[in-house]
């Protein structure tokens, strides 16, 4: 049923969320940016995250349940560490995906205040109706850094979990 909601082309909905939010009085505000972003990668998220955990064995917990491991126990020192990299890459491709979108962030920002860095890009103005190609391309590329530092820091958990699954055996 959630990856059915992610089916919707997202111009089919920004009228009627843009009218949520309006009635909500959330327009321009954080909150009217952070709830469509959140149910836009929730499916992509559960997604690959139960993909991944279906190929858990699961005698990992049954020989935890021998040792004397409690349920928790089971979930913190086992579970938890070993879907660190699939939970590393999930929240950077939805990081990534959240981060470029534009239609919603278009249409539920009035001005500058609560505005996202590609529609700020994309709104900017030359003189006399110039499109400034120079400062475009450099605000792009200055956006892109904190992705790019992200992705070094966490390039061993991201290469792990995109292979894990990859080598039968």
């Amino acid at each position: 049923l959630l990856l059915g909601f992610s089916m919707f082309p997202q111009i089919a909905i920004v009228g009627y969320l843009f009218e949520m939010m309006t009635w909500l009085g959330w327009t321009n505000t954080y909150a009217a940016l952070i709830f469509p972003y959140i149910t836009i990668g929730l499916p992509l998220a559960l997604w690959i995250m139960l993909s991944y955990f279906s190929q858990l064995s699961p005698e990992m917990d049954k020989a935890a349940l021998i040792d004397g491991a409690s349920r928790f126990q089971i979930l913190i020192k086992i579970i938890f560490p070993l879907s660190m990299p699939a939970a590393v890459s999930t929240f950077m491709l939805v990081l990534i995906y959240s981060f470029n979108e534009f239609l919603f962030a278009l249409m539920l920002t009035i001005d500058h205040n609560a505005r996202t860095v590609p529609v700020g890009i994309a709104l900017f103005e030359g003189l006399h109706g110039q499109i400034p190609w120079g400062y475009i391309m450099a605000a792009a590329v200055i956006a892109i850094v904190p992705v790019l530092i992200l992705i070094a820091l966490f390039q061993k958990y991201i290469i792990q979990g995109l292979t894990e699954g990859a080598v039968k055996g």
